[in-house]
């Protein structure tokens, strides 16, 4: 199927598919919602009600999912509570990092609700985000963990080099898909990576099966990012929840223009041109969908989802046969056909 039939069929097949992964772990994701809200409490009131309203803003919840699925998928059902606290401290990075790039992005809007920065500023938007760092920090520490702290270490370093290495492309028309990928890996696929190994843990699973829940994260991460991506160009704003066509509007030149670029160089004034205004007044956003169209860049950053995807799935092999892990072999079908 092509990107363009990418509507009806393959939307109901997201949402058919999510009802089943996540009816699974319904209880363990309501308990997630409840300790939320326990960690984002706060006897200073702004904080309180910030993290109220980020919670409130929801999400899609894959990386507490993910915690929790990994954790029963090798046997760790005993280990429920901490599954649920750590998986609420994965939500509580993701989050942080959401309120960190939107302050970078100068984004109004996501999911539809104004950003943290556009109600109280970048001053208070900053300080929020480190409250939520600390604080998923602070929870993990419960564990007495040492490996568990290790990865939670790594991966905000990561993420945050992931935020700088973006920064240092923004507004380079030449991004090359190998320069793209490394960016993409820290800011998103690495916290996939991290939820997984991590419920993974506190499941007592095996060295193998530890490794192998951390290259499907990976992979899944990496596929979650390329649809996202792909979306910015394929899906309407009231989907999204937020501007389409907005990554180059921001200078983030992504893969399907990376792949443009390649078949069609002349494309490449108009990348150019569009970064340089950051707008899309002398260069259309249809005309750049249609030199999209005209190639072969949709459908080619498409494959290399699908590519990303059955590579989380081929990693699940070594895990013991289970309704849980017949949900993980399945979240990368939802990740692949949604709509935002």
């Amino acid at each position: 199927m092509t990107l363009s039939g990418h509507t009806v069929a393959l939307d109901e097949e997201a949402r058919i598919s999510a009802r089943r992964i996540f009816s699974l772990i319904a209880n363990e994701l309501q308990q997630v919602e409840i300790e939320f809200e326990r960690q984002a409490r706060s006897n200073v009131q702004v904080i309180a009600y910030l993290g109220d309203y980020l919670r409130k803003s929801g999400g899609k919840r894959v990386r507490p999912a993910l915690a929790i699925l990994a954790n029963y998928a090798v046997g760790g059902e005993g280990s429920r509570y901490n599954s649920i606290r750590m998986a609420t401290v994965m939500e509580f990075l993701h989050t942080a990092t959401l309120v960190h790039d939107d302050i970078i992005d100068k984004a109004d809007t996501r999911r539809n609700r104004p950003t943290v920065n556009a109600l109280y500023g970048n001053e208070t938007a900053v300080l929020m985000g480190d409250w939520l760092y600390m604080s998923a920090f602070e929870t993990s520490l419960a564990e007495r963990s040492l490996p568990i702290l290790d990865i939670l270490t790594s991966v905000t370093r990561k993420m945050t080099e992931g935020e700088i290495l973006q920064l240092a492309l923004l507004g380079h028309a030449d991004v090359s898909e190998a320069q793209y990928l490394d960016v993409l890996r820290r800011k998103t696929a690495y916290l996939f990576s991290a939820s997984c190994e991590i419920g993974s843990i506190l499941g007592g699973a095996t060295e193998k099966q530890q490794t192998a829940l951390r290259d499907y994260g990976l992979n899944l991460g990496t596929a979650f990012q390329l649809i996202d991506d792909l979306l910015d160009f394929t899906s309407t704003e009231e989907t999204l929840g937020k501007a389409s066509g907005a990554d180059l509007l921001g200078g983030k030149v992504t893969l399907p223009l990376i792949y443009l670029r390649e078949s069609d160089p002349s494309v490449l004034e108009m990348v150019q041109q569009v970064l340089h205004d950051g707008n899309y007044e002398k260069v259309s956003q249809q005309a750049l969908f249609e030199a999209l169209s005209r190639t072969d860049a949709l459908e080619r950053a498409r494959a290399r989802a699908d590519e990303y995807a059955e590579n989380a799935r081929t990693a699940l092999e070594v895990l013991p046969e289970s309704e849980y892990c017949d949900s993980l072999r399945e979240l990368p079908t939802y990740i692949l056909n949604r709509d935002r």
